[in-house]
């Protein structure tokens, strides 16, 4: 398979001397890993190769035959103004850069002196046309509800209206060669979405995963960057790194919270530079891989509390996919029950049960800690014992009541929340507390009695009797 061209967008390098294009291209290749390379050697020939379109960058020589770069720069930005110009001049003249600038070029270098700092400035404007584009597709995007790739998503299971949202954000920004952070509570499917956006990527090969909690400086470097052989004691072989097997696909960092501050400085510079070096080795590698991380922690409240790096946080939060409790979109809770019923039948070697109506209901009355993949542990729990045509509730009951909060828990929860009472109106009865505690269960619980006494821990027989008396 042949590697993708890099940038997406073509580059147009403009210079009489065939000598010097083939230079500055293998520069240009050699320390930035860009390929999309156009040579023009004619600038009679330039308008021409900017109205086929494809280009999104000019590299444009001043002194040349025929049409000065002057000229060149001048109709470039007059018909082109969404196309950068780099102008490159033989001459170290102030003058001359001040001049180019004034006439909209987008930055100014001298051939024989600069080219490291030339390397650094394509990067630059790359990075801030991509920047560019990625906003106009993310606004495009977002205004619509229609998904152009909506297979990608079969394996996130929800028709919640901001999960659906979030489908648009990632379609949006899953092309970018920008960093993508997924955070979410532990279980939501962070690792689901992490492959979404590998699928709708330009990526040509494969997904690698590694979670990185627990692993010191030396095995994260060891593990990311790979070793030379006699790199240190037991070094026997060379070893890649998951960087290089990650080459042309999507690098997914799992648990990146709880990264060390050693490995967050290298982490940092390895998405700033772009290279790395192997543990053992002088000579750095490119990364040809988009990197996607998640965590389940705060990073905002970590960086501010010192446990990370304010300068990484902010570089992974180039686009950012946060993914809801399961408790707060429960109108997927039913979807779910059944493609996991689904999925554990197929795997079981079971028919898959008819649902008794109430399970959707109980299940939605509680708080899921575990989020989707409690949800799939409860289910697969339930079809391990299930032999009946209908889906026995007690194995369900019997894992909310594990997870029940105890009344301490309720009490603490109800302090963090603040008073259920307004201070300046009268104190309700008792018998009135009562009446709404009822009514309020009974609207959870959608009118199954069962459920509500559950909820408000009382019997059932009770509740029915207290349900007569209000009657």
């Amino acid at each position: 398979m042949m590697d993708e061209l890099y940038p997406s967008f073509g580059i147009l390098m403009v210079d009489d001397e065939e000598a010097w294009l083939r230079s500055l291209g293998m520069t240009l290749g050699l320390s930035a890993g860009i390929s999309n390379l156009v040579r023009c050697s004619d600038s009679r020939e330039v308008m021409g190769i900017l109205a086929r379109g494809g280009i999104g960058l000019v590299l444009l020589d001043l002194n040349m035959p025929y049409i000065s770069g002057d000229e060149l720069l001048a109709t470039i930005v007059q018909e082109h103004p969404d196309i950068p110009v780099i102008v490159i001049s033989g001459l170290n003249q102030v003058e001359t850069a001040v001049e180019c600038m004034k006439r909209g070029g987008f930055d100014f270098f001298v051939k024989t002196v600069e080219e490291e700092r030339l390397v650094q400035g394509v990067q630059r404007a790359i990075r801030m046309i991509e920047l560019q584009r990625e906003n106009r597709e993310m606004q495009s995007r977002l205004l619509t509800d229609k998904l152009e790739h909506p297979e990608a998503f079969a394996d996130i299971v929800s028709g919640d209206p901001a999960m659906r949202s979030i489908f648009r954000y990632i379609e949006a920004v899953s092309r970018s060669s920008q960093p993508v952070l997924v955070t979410g509570e532990s279980g939501v499917g962070k690792e689901l979405v992490a492959r979404t956006i590998h699928r709708l990527s330009r990526a040509q090969r494969k997904l690698v995963s590694v979670n990185v909690a627990g692993l010191d400086d030396n095995v994260f470097s060891d593990t990311l960057f790979g070793h030379t052989r006699g790199a240190f004691t037991g070094a026997d072989i060379t070893r890649r790194g998951m960087i290089e097997q990650a080459a042309d696909g999507t690098l997914f960092l799992d648990e990146i919270g709880d990264l060390s501050t050693p490995s967050q400085v290298k982490l940092l510079r390895l998405l700033q530079e772009g290279e790395y070096f192997p543990l053992g080795s002088d000579l750095p590698k490119r990364m040809n891989a988009r990197v996607v991380v998640a965590t389940h922690h705060d990073l905002g409240a970590k960086q501010a509390r010192g446990e990370f790096r304010k300068d990484l946080y902010y570089r992974l939060c180039a686009h950012h996919v946060h993914i809801p409790a399961l408790r707060e979109r429960p109108g997927d809770i039913a979807p779910l029950l059944d493609h996991f019923l689904e999925e554990a039948a197929n795997e079981l070697g079971k028919r898959k049960p008819t649902v008794p109506k109430e399970l959707p209901v109980l299940l939605s009355t509680y708080p899921f800690p575990g989020n989707v993949r409690e949800l799939r542990s409860m289910v697969y729990d339930a079809m391990s014992l299930h032999e009946n045509r209908m889906l026995s509730m007690d194995s369900f009951k019997r894992a909310m009541d594990k997870q029940g909060f105890s009344p301490a828990e309720r009490s603490a929860a109800l302090s963090a929340a603040g008073s259920v009472f307004l201070p300046s109106a009268p104190l309700p009865s008792a018998r009135e507390i009562m009446d709404l505690l009822i009514a309020e269960a009974m609207t959870r619980a959608s009118g199954n009695q069962s459920i509500a006494a559950r909820l408000i821990g009382i019997s059932q027989p009770a509740l029915s009797k207290r349900l007569k008396k209000q009657n």
